[in-house]
């Protein structure tokens, strides 16, 4: 339960700093307070962990042909999802194009690798 309550917060840092870094060119946030960010993390490693494992198997040689650059389509897919879905319960963002998905999936991405070196479990 711990585990799941530091990933949530992960998630939440780094959808705030992709909104915080992109807002207003890229993404466009419908509210800015920190339980939104925390109601848009649950959705996020929801959407993560259903439809990701399924996306990553059906483009399998999609990924091996790109030498897992593919991955990051799927991140991106990922992020304007959450996003999307969010947006229906009024607490997401709405991304403005491909160009602003893939950024933000990246300040995502690398954000919560960062943060999950110093949460890591032992």
């Amino acid at each position: 339960m711990k585990r799941f309550f530091i990933r949530l917060l992960v998630n939440a840092v780094g959808l705030y700093l992709a909104v915080y870094l992109l807002g207003g060119s890229y993404i466009f946030p419908n509210s800015t307070n920190w339980v939104s960010f925390l109601w848009l993390a649950l959705i996020f490693g929801l959407v993560n962990a259903i439809l990701r494992p399924l996306l990553m198997v059906v483009s399998c040689p999609i990924i091996v042909l790109t030498l897992g650059l593919g991955t990051l389509l799927i991140n991106t897919v990922m992020f304007w999802l959450a996003g999307l879905i969010g947006t229906q319960f009024g607490v997401g963002f709405t991304v403005n194009g491909f160009l602003g998905a893939f950024l933000g999936a990246l300040v995502v991405s690398v954000v919560s690798f960062v943060l999950s070196l110093f949460f890591h479990e032992k």
